[in-house]
């Protein structure tokens, strides 16, 4: 079928192979390329199609989003513009990244505006809960691992989302992986009223967002990243009750939701949706890294009610700094957040002490190794001295230290579907060969590990270390390394082409033969790096700087 783009036009369905719209007399090959087949969503001020490329070998598909002005007015036009050209910049800012859908063209054509995007075939999460139902505590947990690195991202880019919902999140069919869609100007409404009593070119007073989704300070056109954070903490709400946020109760004095005896979760887990969700923006978490330090620390709660007695009067003058507050364990050997978090802080303060003095205590121990400090200390102090410096050296060698993989689990865990192992342990991994193609690395430790000739097409290796990593002749095609520390890296002959290797720490790699071309990496990471004549820069071109 051909759909025909005309707004105004009655029956826009036609013959396939139509070259116009029997009904309206409008020409149906859009800018002689693009043939529209479905519409995919339409408002009042724009309009989402399903197309293909007729000129692209295999004709691949495509999605076209059309920004319709509702007047033609000089000053309508002219603000449809500066929406249309703010979408296009958006998409160029963040469009090289795996989980957001590539910007390919946008045009302007007789008074309507146009963007050409990557098409994503998969289900939407609203679609995944309608189908299979509400998703539990773990699975929860798992979309947050996946989705909060990608806003973290979208942030570092000064770019507010301001509609983050299920129906805006697709699992791609290729790689189960989630994408994030309708980064929206086509949601700034202009009318006709606004450009007159405006009298000049400007952006109508349109609050952008869902209702529900959004939080108040959105609605109030004040959006901040925080707001982006909000919309995440409705969306796990959604996914844990299947019930959108219109179908909720909320507070009548305070706003606030009302969720909490639809689900079973963890207190911890509850905590920081509740801390996702608070109305006050100030009170909620400024960014997705301090969401994901918060989930990090789950695992230790049960360890530390178990290990941190309280703290007798000088018997406990070495484990903790001075300043350090004093804990309390509970009768029901259970902590608050916040009082994990204190003890996380002491962790951190005496691991900082020790490193000052060369990593040695006064007495010349190991770091994590406590003596006793006179013969005073009574037996059951020592051990519970012990203890808890056994936890406090679990607590602060952190989550990736206990997250450990090899080879045959992961491959294993692959072929099962499993596309998520951020923040893991996985020096040394043996991965050569293997096709991993999707796979997030995010956050995760790879030194010194063997990618030679992997497969590792659009693959997340953001913040990720890859010290003296072997990624000779790999695929890395679209891959986002951002932030990725690849110093001393073997990347000769790897194909890199689209990569995003912004702030990638390239000094040492070794980029002799490596296929840059389309890449997003600057001189001066290239000038870090090692090259010869056979490396493709950016460009498309062979040869040194």
């Amino acid at each position: 079928m051909s759909y025909c783009l005309n707004p105004t036009c009655s029956h826009p369905e036609n013959l396939t192979d139509s070259e116009t719209c029997k009904s309206c007399g409008s020409p149906l090959l859009l800018r002689d390329r693009y043939r529209i087949l479905k519409a995919l969503g339409e408002g009042g001020f724009g309009a989402t199609f399903l197309a293909k490329n007729n000129v692209l070998p295999g004709n691949p598909p495509c999605v076209i989003k059309q920004l319709r002005p509702s007047g033609t007015a000089p000053q309508m036009l002219e603000m449809a513009r500066e929406l249309f050209e703010r979408e296009a910049e958006t998409l160029g800012k963040i469009g090289n990244h795996p989980q957001v859908p590539s910007l390919f063209d946008y045009f302007e054509d007789r008074q309507q505006f146009y963007l050409v995007q990557e098409y994503i075939s998969g289900s939407t999460l609203q679609q995944e809960v309608r189908s299979n139902g509400a998703f539990s505590e773990a699975g929860v947990k798992q979309f947050l691992s996946e989705i909060l690195p990608l806003l973290q991202y979208i942030h570092e880019q000064k770019v507010i989302h301001r509609d983050i919902k299920p129906a805006n999140l697709i699992r791609r069919s290729q790689d189960a992986r989630l994408v994030m869609i309708d980064f929206g100007a086509v949601k700034n409404q202009v009318t006709q009223t606004a450009a007159v009593q405006s009298g000049h070119t400007a952006l109508t007073s349109y609050a952008i967002g869902t209702p529900g989704f959004a939080p108040p300070e959105q609605m109030a056109m004040r959006p901040v990243y925080a707001s982006d954070i909000y919309a995440v903490g409705v969306t796990c709400i959604y996914l844990l009750t299947g019930k959108s946020p219109k179908d909720l109760e909320y507070n009548p004095t305070t706003g606030e939701m009302i969720w909490q005896h639809l689900v079973e979760v963890s207190d911890h887990f509850a905590g920081v949706l509740r801390k996702m969700l608070e109305i006050s923006v100030g009170n909620r978490y400024q960014s997705a890294e301090e969401v994901l330090k918060a989930l990090e620390m789950e695992p230790y709660l049960e360890s530390l009610s178990q290990s941190l007695l309280v703290k007798s009067s000088g018997s406990q003058e070495d484990d903790f700094p001075e300043d350090s507050p004093t804990y309390f364990s509970s009768p029901s050997n259970s902590f608050s957040s916040p009082g994990v978090a204190q003890v996380a802080a002491a962790i951190r303060a005496r691991r900082a002490k020790l490193e000052e003095g060369g990593g040695l205590t006064a007495k010349g121990t190991r770091p994590g190794v406590i003596t006793s400090r006179t013969s005073k200390t009574s037996k059951t102090s020592k051990t519970s001295r012990t203890k808890a410096v056994s936890t406090n050296s679990y607590l602060a060698s952190g989550s990736q230290g206990s997250r450990q993989l090899n080879t045959e689990n992961l491959l294993t865990a692959y072929l099962k579907g499993r596309r998520d192992f951020s923040l893991h342990n996985l020096n040394l991994i043996n991965l050569q060969g293997a096709d991993l193609s999707g796979t997030n690395f995010h956050s995760s430790k790879l030194d010194q590990a063997n990618f030679q000739k992997a497969k590792l097409y659009n693959a997340d290796f953001g913040r990720a270390s890859l010290n003296r990593a072997n990624l000779r002749d790999a695929n890395l095609n679209k891959a986002y390394l951002c932030h990725a520390d690849l110093q001393g890296a073997d990347l000769r002959g790897a194909d890199l082409s689209y990569a995003y290797l912004s702030h990638a720490n390239l000094r040492g790699a070794n980029l002799c033969g490596a296929n840059l071309t389309g890449a997003k990496i600057s001189d001066d990471q290239l000038a870090l790096a090692k090259t010869n004549w056979m490396t493709v820069r950016p460009n498309g071109k062979r040869g040194l700087l």
